[in-house]
């Protein structure tokens, strides 16, 4: 027996179609599951998808800010083990320009979408007894900022609050609900030396571990709360930062 196996798991990933979720899509896949991805590019999500190990996986092309398309999803996706928010955005802005249309846009994204899909699938019944939901959040908003990041520590601080009411409110359903706060992780905006790489050396020294994430540390962690392994875990945080907010 390994209880962090997620074989006969039927998981749906949002955000698939790069990073974080992308690497979520294709560890659970190692782990067995079978996993439905999706996102709004279908021919990135194609990409996912001949990463992923095993059969059984399908795509569902959607955009979570349209209503529509959430509706969609939800009546399309099949009973869920498991449920991982992937999807996010970032739009750095100093506090004092922030206007009403990026705010707008990026608390749509970060979470008003992910909050009005899981409603969605735990009122069309599509959430299993014992089933797990889990957000991507961030260290940022919860345990630290950065200048220029107000909108999106608000939507992340927004998540993390709503996790905590959503794991009481849907207990008695037997449903799970946590989140993963990563620090910076080892993303492609970095190879294309947007980034000068002496300032991102420098930059992760201010981490004990002296190194940046990577996707599959913060899938791993996701497999565990996705997991038998994690049955009496919901309400919390798991904060994957190298260390980060230890200083």
């Amino acid at each position: 027996m390994n209880p962090f196996s997620l074989e006969n798991k039927t998981i749906l990933v949002t955000g698939a179609s790069s990073g974080i979720g992308r690497a979520i899509s294709i560890e659970s896949s190692k782990m067995g599951a079978n996993v439905v991805i999706t996102a709004r590019n279908e021919e990135r999500l194609n990409e996912t998808l001949l990463q992923m190990e095993g059969i059984g996986h399908s795509i569902i092309v959607a955009d979570l800010n349209k209503e529509s398309d959430r509706l969609r999803l939800a009546e399309q996706s099949p009973k869920l083990d498991g449920l991982v928010h992937c999807a996010g955005i970032v739009k750095t802005m100093l506090f004092q320009f922030i206007d009403a249309a990026s705010l707008s846009e990026i608390m749509n994204v970060n979470f008003t979408a992910p909050i009005l899909l899981s409603v969605q699938l735990v009122e069309n019944k599509k959430m299993a007894k014992k089933g797990s939901i889990v957000f991507i959040s961030s260290i940022s908003g919860v345990l630290c900022a950065l200048g220029g990041n107000s909108m999106y520590s608000a939507s992340k601080g927004a998540v993390n609050g709503i996790m905590k009411n959503m794991a009481l409110d849907l207990a008695p359903k037997g449903i799970r609900v946590n989140s993963v706060n990563p620090g910076m992780m080892e993303t492609p905006i970095f190879e294309g030396g947007i980034i000068g790489s002496e300032l991102l050396e420098e930059d992760k020294k201010r981490y004990p571990l002296k190194r940046y994430g990577k996707p599959e540390e913060v899938a791993y962690a996701v497999i565990y709360l996705l997991s038998d392994a994690s049955s009496w875990v919901t309400g919390s945080n798991i904060v994957i930062d190298g260390g980060y907010t230890l200083l």
